[in-house]
């Protein structure tokens, strides 16, 4: 190794801008968040917020007793991927089989959509919704390697398909 990449050259800081700009508590943002000497915790004077009202299935965890003041509900369970959800929410969120399961949940979703769009005489572009011309554009490489492996996955599966009926 050379001298010259051992060796460290200082950095000038004042060139360097907002450097240090936390560094004086009177001019740092966040400072009056961070006195927790005066916080005591909840106390017996606070209300808690209006609970938001539902009119979808809403998934809660087993590990608390109620639902926050406000949640998303954009997506409620349905289908398959719902009832594969809801067995997901029997188990704690420590255990690896309840994000398992979302997880799998996940894709069954994805099969349900484009089953729901063919039903309704939609055909989905599903390269252009998986960001092929973006991944061509800046992962030629990956796109490729991607191209070849579905390739030799859809040939394998044809060879399959052809000798079990010859």
């Amino acid at each position: 190794m050379s001298e010259a990449r051992t060796a460290r050259t200082p950095v000038d800081t004042s060139k360097i801008a907002g450097w240090g700009v936390d560094a004086d508590p009177e001019n740092d943002p966040t400072y009056p968040y961070r006195d927790r000497s005066r916080d005591h915790g909840l106390s017996t004077d606070w209300q808690r917020p209006t609970q938001q009202r539902s009119d979808v299935e809403v998934l809660q965890s087993i590990e608390y007793k109620h639902f926050p003041a406000v949640y998303g509900t954009t997506v409620p369970p349905r289908g398959v991927s719902g009832a594969i959800r809801r067995a997901a929410f029997r188990w704690s969120e420590s255990h690896w089989l309840h994000w398992l399961m979302l997880m799998g949940a996940d894709r069954v979703n994805v099969v349900e959509g484009l089953v729901e769009d063919l039903a309704r005489g939609k055909v989905p572009n599903v390269p252009a919704e998986m960001g092929a011309r973006a991944e061509w554009e800046h992962n030629r490489q990956g796109f490729l390697t991607k191209a070849a492996v579905f390739a030799g996955v859809s040939a394998g599966v044809v060879l399959l398909f052809r000798r079990s009926k010859g």
